[in-house]
Formats: structure tokens, C-alpha cells, sequence
């Protein structure tokens, strides 16, 4: 079993890298294959003289072949030295730094509310009587329409335009504050996930609590909570963690569309203002950066799913 799990681990950590290294090489190539000069594309769009040309080929290594360069910006990408915004006027990794803890504090927000509430839903939807279930079923197909710009409006037009419960703009300074300013982002953002992850949970739940071991365990008297305890939610955990990690991974991507409809100024925001001045060298290290959190995400979530069903060991899935 140590060396299935070995082998197992080994080829997660390998497509890891893999998988990484094709990103990276897309995301940088796709800056040199575009249209255009390159060290005018990272002079921002302006009209620069000559010698401003000169120097940004001189230090971005422009004149160097492909390959060169390539592994120049990633090597620096390794240490952190992620070159300097032309339009900025600053180094990209303090443009980031300062940005990224917005951004994780909205994820990571965003991710417990998927969680509380897909879980509770979901346990509720196969639980409970068929008028729950329905209620519940209804309720989650209408907000898995709902794209999440439109729920940041409505978000937005309820509770601070109407209500006056809660701030629309803004980051907030400390933990409380910030709570408070980016609970509309976190709803926001996790209106339809909550709904995915509430049906899934629901469907692998009710798959379970029709199985044959559950009709033997209530033949021989056993009480139904000691069966959903011991055995339903048990067996449902490996599904259940799978579609969860990987919604959570999916909140990087929606954080872009959310930070910049709230004016939260996190990593999402930072890529579209920056998108906007054509500062591709922003551009490509944010991208490459929220690539990486979700493949490292998707490869933990394997992991831990493999420990909670050793059949995907077998399996190699």
C-alpha cells in the first residue's frame, strides 16, 4: 500500500509541474506572439521614444532567442523578481503583495459560506420530506442561473441601496471591518456555487442512502442517524471533498468579475486595470499566479481524496 500511495502521489506531483511548466510557457508565449512589437506592448500602449524601446529590450531581454527569455522570466518568477510595471511605475511583486491579502481574505470567506451552506442544504435536500427537497431543488436551480454579475447587482440594490444593512465599496482595514465590506463580494460570488455544491452533496447522498448496506443496517434496527454518522456520510465524503476543493478553486477565477463590480482592491481588480493599460507584464504574472493556486489546489484535493477512497489508488484517477 506505502508504494501504490507512492506512485500515486508521484504522478499528482508530476502532472503538477507539467502542467505548470505548459501554462507558464503559453502565458508568457502568448505576449510574444501577439501582434506588434513586444517592448512597445510592455511600454503599455503609449508611444515610446527609441531609447525607451531600447531599455525595455535590454531588460526584458527582448533581443535574447525565445527560449532565453522564457526561462529568464521564469526563473525569476521562482524568486519572486516578477519585473516592473511599466504603467505602475512599480515592481509587480509589491503591486501583488499588497493586493493578495484582499483577495485570499475574500476567498477564503467565500469558500466557508460554499461549505456551510452547500453542506447544509444539501444533507437538508436528501434528509428531509419530499416538500423540503423540492423547496430546496428549486431554489438551487434558480441561483446556478444566475450569473454572478447579476448577482452583485442585486446584491448591491438590496442590502445597500434599500436596506442599508451593509458597505457596496471597498476593502475594509481591520477583520471585522473587512467582514463587513466584503460580505455582498462573498455572496456575490458564492450564489451559484453554493447551489452546485448543495445538488451534488444531495445526489450523492440520496445515492448512498439507497444502497445495500444501508437497507441491511436498518433491518438489523439500527437507528438511522447512527447510519447516516457511520456510514452515508462517510462514504460520501470523497465525492463530496472532490467538488467542493475544486469550487473552491474555481472562486480565483470569479474573484476578477467581484472585486471589480465591489471596488475591492484585491488581485482580480489589479488584472482587469491592468488589462486596461495593456501592462501585459502584470498581466501574465497574475495569470500565471492564479493558475498555479488552482492546480495546486486541484492536486491537493486528489490527494485527499485518495486517502478518503484508497480505491482511486487502484484506479490512478
Amino acid at each position: 500500500m506505502g508504494a501504490q500511495i507512492g506512485r500515486f502521489v508521484a504522478r499528482r506531483l508530476g502532472a503538477l509541474v507539467v502542467t505548470l511548466l505548459a501554462a507558464s510557457l503559453i502565458i508568457y508565449g502568448a505576449l510574444h506572439l501577439s501582434p506588434g512589437d513586444p517592448a512597445a506592448l510592455l511600454a503599455g500602449g503609449r508611444n515610446p521614444s527609441p531609447e525607451t524601446l531600447a531599455a525595455i529590450r535590454a531588460e526584458y531581454h527582448l533581443d535574447d532567442p525565445f527560449w532565453a527569455r522564457y526561462w529568464h522570466w521564469l526563473s525569476g518568477v521562482f524568486q519572486w523578481d516578477l519585473g516592473k510595471s511599466m504603467s505602475f511605475g512599480d515592481q509587480v511583486s509589491n503591486l501583488i503583495s499588497a493586493r493578495l491579502t484582499n483577495t485570499l481574505f475574500l476567498v477564503g470567506y467565500a469558500a466557508l459560506l460554499i461549505i456551510f451552506f452547500g453542506l447544509a442544504t444539501g444533507i437538508a435536500g436528501a434528509l428531509a420530506g419530499k416538500a423540503v427537497n423540492t423547496v430546496i431543488t428549486t431554489t438551487t436551480s434558480l441561483l446556478m442561473a444566475v450569473p454572478t454579475f447579476v448577482a452583485a447587482i442585486v446584491l448591491i440594490w438590496l442590502f445597500a441601496t434599500k436596506l442599508n444593512w451593509l458597505p457596496v465599496f471597498g476593502s475594509g482595514t481591520g477583520f471585522g471591518d473587512r467582514i463587513e465590506h466584503l460580505t455582498l463580494p462573498a455572496l456575490a460570488l458564492t450564489a451559484s456555487y453554493i447551489a452546485y455544491v448543495s445538488r451534488v452533496i444531495r445526489s450523492a447522498l440520496s445515492s448512498e442512502l439507497h444502497g445495500e448496506h444501508v437497507e441491511t443496517a436498518r433491518s438489523r434496527g439500527v437507528r438511522m442517524p447512527s447510519i447516516v454518522r457511520r456510514h452515508v456520510l462517510r462514504n460520501a465524503a470523497a465525492p463530496v471533498l472532490t467538488v467542493s476543493g475544486l469550487t473552491v478553486a474555481g472562486l480565483i477565477a470569479g474573484t476578477v468579475v467581484v472585486e471589480q463590480a465591489f471596488g475591492v482592491s484585491g488581485i482580480g481588480s489589479l488584472l482587469v486595470l491592468a488589462a486596461q493599460k495593456q501592462d501585459f507584464v502584470v498581466v501574465q504574472d497574475i495569470a500565471l499566479l492564479m493558475v498555479a493556486a488552482f492546480v495546486v489546489v486541484n492536486t491537493v484535493v486528489d490527494l485527499v481524496s485518495a486517502v478518503l477512497d484508497r480505491r482511486l489508488l487502484r484506479t490512478g484517477v
